[in-house]
């Protein structure tokens, strides 16, 4: 206060005391927040390098949830390829047991002159031709049209109604036969718009083949009915390999940011690893009852196998690629978390130091506050 006359003594040692306190201020809010710059006003340089460093951390942090999202449904994709792998394995043994089982019992024996075909089913369209010829003869052309093939007993009656000197026929078991009308020749079916195939015939001529024509095997029956099930669970384990709304497997894509900016990123694509994605479908009833079938099956199991060990490799490069980045991201934040720590923290041993030598500094300068005022008050001895 102004009206108040303090001698010279007293307020050197009131100044000092004031500045003590004001220092003992700032060593107490050092020691309770931890930081020796906790405003602008501390240091501004210090404070806000500290925030950009922080900031950036933040940012990163917020980016390596997505990261760690991203490793997991590759891992999800991975389970997943590992788990189709052994189903399609299991499959490739089903179609070799199947072509090493026994096939079922003759039902027509070949004879020269005759054609069988191996099916109860045909695939030829409106419109199409087989071609004929009997022991070398002219070509004899047949023409199904609207309502002449819809099963093979109409296949039949049409090739009977376009051709001289072959007789064609169903047997008890459904299946087509051609048989020429004089023992001994020697029949030709060749492919016209349609395929022999078409009505599960062979194209070439009947002298040279041996016709036999079998009832299904049930042992054959039960495999093919177990691969078609496996097929299935690969659907199925495809469908499931999801993890948090992405499924590598079912065709999804998913981009994963490394950077604040969006500009360092990596772009994962799923694969379609269904069983029709992979090439594999499922078997036609009586299918594993033909060797050639099952083979051509067998291939395309061994192509599928390639398929997924490519795409397995695929799937763990990009997870290298992102636990890398990861582990990168996350040393990069304890980085920049540290810098700003550098340029912000106090030292607590040092600021307790600090505070123990103002106490004292404080209790000495009550003490000299004390002694200087002792020399004003031994004025009032003189009265």
């Amino acid at each position: 206060m102004s009206d108040i006359t303090l001698s010279s003594a007293v307020r050197r040692n009131l100044l000092s005391l004031q500045d003590t306190a004001s220092m003992m201020g700032k060593t107490q809010q050092r020691l309770a927040t931890g930081k020796k710059v906790n405003s602008a006003l501390d240091n501004p340089t210090n404070f806000f390098t500290a925030a950009s460093l922080n900031a950036r951390g933040n940012d990163l942090g917020r980016l390596l949830d997505s990261v760690s999202n991203a490793v997991q449904t590759l891992e999800a994709a991975d389970n997943g390829v590992k788990a189709i792998t052994k189903l399609v394995a299991s499959a490739q043994a089903t179609a070799r047991q199947a072509i090493q089982s026994p096939k079922g019992d003759i039902l027509t024996a070949g004879v020269k002159g005759s054609i069988s075909g191996t099916a109860t089913t045909n695939t030829i369209a409106d419109g199409e031709t087989l071609v004929f010829t009997v022991d070398g003869g002219a070509n004899q052309t047949v023409t199904f049209g609207a309502g002449t093939h819809t099963t093979l007993n109409d296949v039949a009656n049409q090739i009977n109604a376009s051709t001289t000197g072959i007789v064609a026929s169903t047997d008890a078991n459904g299946y087509l036969k051609i048989v020429s009308e004089n023992t001994g020749e020697d029949i030709s079916i060749a492919n016209g718009t349609a395929n022999a195939t078409d009505v599960a015939m062979t194209a070439g001529n009947s002298s040279n083949e041996v016709v036999e024509v079998r009832a299904p095997s049930p042992t054959r029956t039960n495999f093919e009915r177990e691969y078609n099930d496996l097929l299935k669970q690969i659907d199925d384990l495809t469908k499931d390999a999801s993890f948090n709304g992405n499924n590598f497997l079912d065709g999804d894509n998913l981009k994963v940011i490394f950077n604040e900016s969006g500009q360092s990123f990596l772009e994962i694509k799923g694969a379609d690893i269904s069983s029709s994605g992979l090439g594999l479908m499922p078997e036609a009833t009586g299918n594993f009852q033909d060797n050639t079938k099952i083979s051509t099956t067998l291939k395309n199991l061994d192509t599928a196998m390639y398929s997924l060990r490519s795409q397995a490799s695929t799937f763990g490069s990009n997870l290298s690629t992102v636990e890398t980045r990861k582990n990168f991201t996350t040393n990069m934040i304890n980085t920049l978390e540290t810098g700003a720590a550098n340029l912000t923290l106090a030292d607590i041993n040092e600021e307790g130091a600090n505070m123990l030598a103002l106490q004292t500094r404080q209790q000495l300068s009550t003490t000299a506050l004390s002694m200087a005022s002792q020399a004003d008050q031994s004025v009032l001895s003189l009265f």
